[in-house]
This record gives C-alpha cells, sequence and structure tokens, in this order.
C-alpha cells in the first residue's frame, strides 16, 4: 500500500480554538519571568548542529545545485522554558503550569482518564520573517524524546509511518499575545499537508488552540515591519532580553552590541505549554514503566532494514545522528516536501523543493 502522508500526519482530533486562555496576572507573571530571566538564544541555536538538521525538521529539501548554510535560516525567533520534565524552572508561576483547565482540556481532546504537564516553553521575537514551510513539533517516543534525541530524527521517524505505535500521545495549548501592525498569524494543516489548511490571523491577544502538534504540520506567519524582519547584525549567538532603558521593552543584542529595539507594541509573545495523556490506566502503565520502549539501535534498524526494502543501498553508518549523508537519505526517502497549499492571506516561505 502506498505511503498517504495525509492519513500519518494528522492530529488525532480537530485543533480546538480557546479565548482568554489565561488571567491578566498570569500573563504578567509569565512575562516577568521572561524580562528577568533572560535574556534568552536563537530556537536554531538551541536546535540544531547543522543546516541538514533544519532541513530534516522542516518540509522538503532545497533546489538542486543549492549547499545549506546555518545562515539561511536565521531568524530572529528566540525561545526560552518555563518548565521541563513536569518541573517548573521559575518561582511564580506554579498556577500557570499545574494547570487543572488545560489537563480537563487535553483529556478531552483525546478523550482520555489520565494527563498530566510536562513542557511549557515560550517563544519570542519582534519584527521576523519566516523561512519555515511548516513542520511538526519534536514528536516523543516511548523511550525516545527531545530530552535525549535530535528534533530532526524524532521529526522524521513520526514522518515515516514506522513508528506509530510507540507515539507518545501529548496535547499543546498554544497560546499568543500579538497585536502588532503586520502579519503573526498560524497557518496549520489538521487534515494533513496534501490537503487545504486553515489559519488563525492576527491580531490574537489571550487567543489559543488545543492541539497535537507533533502530528499537525503548521507555521508561524512573518509578523512586523518588514524592513526590520531581518535585522543587521543577527547571528546565530544572539540573543534576545529586556531593554534596560524602556520599561516594557526588548532589544536583541550580537556579542554585547545592540542590533535592534524592540517596542512592546511589536513583540509577539507565544506561550507553548505540553501535556501527555492516558488512555487508561495500561496505556499510563506501559509509558511510566518502560515496558514497551524503543531504543535508538531499533529505530536505525527500522530505518535501514525498510529502506532496503525499497531496493535504496545504505551503509550502516559510525555515527547515524550527525552523518549528513545518512541523514540526506532519510529525508529524501520519508519526508514528504512542503504542504501543497497555502493560504493566499499568509506570508510565502522559503521556497524549498517539493
Amino acid at each position: 500500500m502506498a505511503f498517504d502522508p495525509n492519513a500519518v500526519l494528522r492530529p488525532v482530533s480537530e485543533p480546538r480554538i480557546l479565548e482568554n486562555v489565561y488571567t491578566e496576572d498570569q500573563h504578567r507573571r509569565l512575562l516577568e519571568v521572561a524580562r528577568k530571566e533572560g535574556p534568552w538564544s536563537l530556537i536554531l541555536a538551541q536546535h540544531f548542529k547543522s543546516p541538514e538538521e533544519v532541513i530534516a525538521t522542516m518540509s522538503g529539501k532545497l533546489p538542486e545545485g543549492v549547499t545549506p548554510t546555518m545562515d539561511m535560516f536565521l531568524t530572529p525567533c528566540f525561545r526560552g522554558h518555563f518548565a521541563e520534565g513536569g518541573v517548573v524552572l521559575h518561582d511564580g508561576i506554579e498556577d500557570a503550569f499545574y494547570n487543572k483547565k488545560f489537563l480537563d482540556y487535553a483529556k478531552s481532546y483525546w478523550n482520555a482518564q489520565y494527563a498530566h504537564p510536562t513542557l511549557m516553553l515560550f517563544n519570542i521575537q519582534g519584527a521576523c520573517h519566516s523561512e519555515d514551510p511548516g513542520h511538526l513539533d519534536g514528536v516523543s517516543f516511548r523511550g525516545m524524546s527531545y530530552q535525549d534525541t535530535p528534533v530532526w530524527l524524532l521529526n522524521i521517524m513520526g514522518k515515516s509511518g514506522l513508528f506509530k505505535n510507540y507515539i507518545r500521545k501529548m496535547a499543546q495549548v498554544i497560546t499568543w499575545y500579538y497585536q502588532g501592525s503586520e502579519g503573526g498569524g498560524f497557518t496549520y494543516w489538521p487534515d494533513g499537508p496534501l490537503n487545504q489548511p486553515k489559519r488563525l490571523a492576527a491580531p490574537m491577544w489571550n487567543k489559543g488552540v488545543v492541539v497535537q502538534n507533533e502530528l499537525m504540520y503548521h507555521r508561524g506567519e512573518a509578523n512586523g515591519p518588514m524592513e526590520l524582519r531581518r535585522p543587521k547584525g543577527l547571528a546565530l549567538h544572539s540573543l534576545f532580553g529586556a531593554d534596560p532603558d524602556v520599561a516594557d521593552g526588548w532589544q536583541i543584542t550580537t556579542d554585547g552590541e545592540v542590533i535592534q529595539k524592540v517596542p512592546a507594541s511589536e513583540m509577539r509573545f507565544l506561550v507553548h505549554w505540553n501535556g501527555e495523556v492516558f488512555m487508561d490506566i495500561q496505556d499510563m502503565r506501559r509509558t511510566l514503566e518502560h515496558k514497551d520502549d524503543l531504543t535508538r539501535d531499533q529505530v536505525f534498524d527500522t530505518f535501514i532494514k525498510d529502506l532496503r526494502s525499497r531496493g535504496v543501498e545504505i551503509e550502516v553508518p559510525s555515527d547515524p545522528l550527525t552523518d549528513q549523508v545518512f541523514i540526506g537519505t532519510l529525508i529524501a526517502n520519508y519526508d514528504v516536501g512542503v504542504p501543497r497549499i497555502y493560504p493566499p492571506e499568509a506570508p510565502g516561505p522559503m521556497q524549498l523543493a517539493a
């Protein structure tokens, strides 16, 4: 049977739109942490070691003859964490993370009996272009997650459909705060990457979705004044933090030099809460007691066996996590390419090859 990306790459349920996700006081305290505990590094710098890994996480491949570099994917979008591994990292925001309302959203979304919070992060940026044609968040499997496995590998595993029985059941509550002058919406493909997308258009202030982003293509759209979307001097080690001279302002720095001031009116703040659900007590025990976990050797053996069954000649690399030829082979055989349809209202992504 032919591989059907629309059957594999779609969430368990249609995303559910939320209004007034956080209280004003919660939002104030979350922003206070972002101001006091920064500055924050680029998403690109935190998760990827090579341009090939970026391409594996995004959709498709570069056009023939184009050699990828990390600079090609530089966007002034930064990230910080409020909670990891089920643990709050900063005092004063416990109620936002250990959030009964969110747990109820997650259980209802999956029609599951149990849930617990696992992660809470934020993306923060000023004016920003979008080179993202659509991506999956890091897919989690029993035995393998973003905490011990590169995101690019997790996403290729998810896209392949070979490990669907090991996927951990996650739900996200994604919330946006943005009232800027241009763009800033959210495009998503709930019916698979070959079908029509849907879109939440900005302004989005305290608006959110309940969703399974690990198996749904989605992308943040470009935002802010066009002339400010590529700050001069932006580098892989640039930082985003509070502007000490403006009470609610922000700034981007490179090597300690301010390369852009960001007023509060143009700051886009995304808060991502993640919870894991269990359909029943047996499902919970299988996961928490590690009764049926994947191993890396099992994953690579599965890939190599499947590729060879397709007639693809492939050698077993000494280090499959960094071998660029091996990564490229996985991309070529398991990535479905870019989504086929984009909303006409949304700013387009960099043109990756289909």
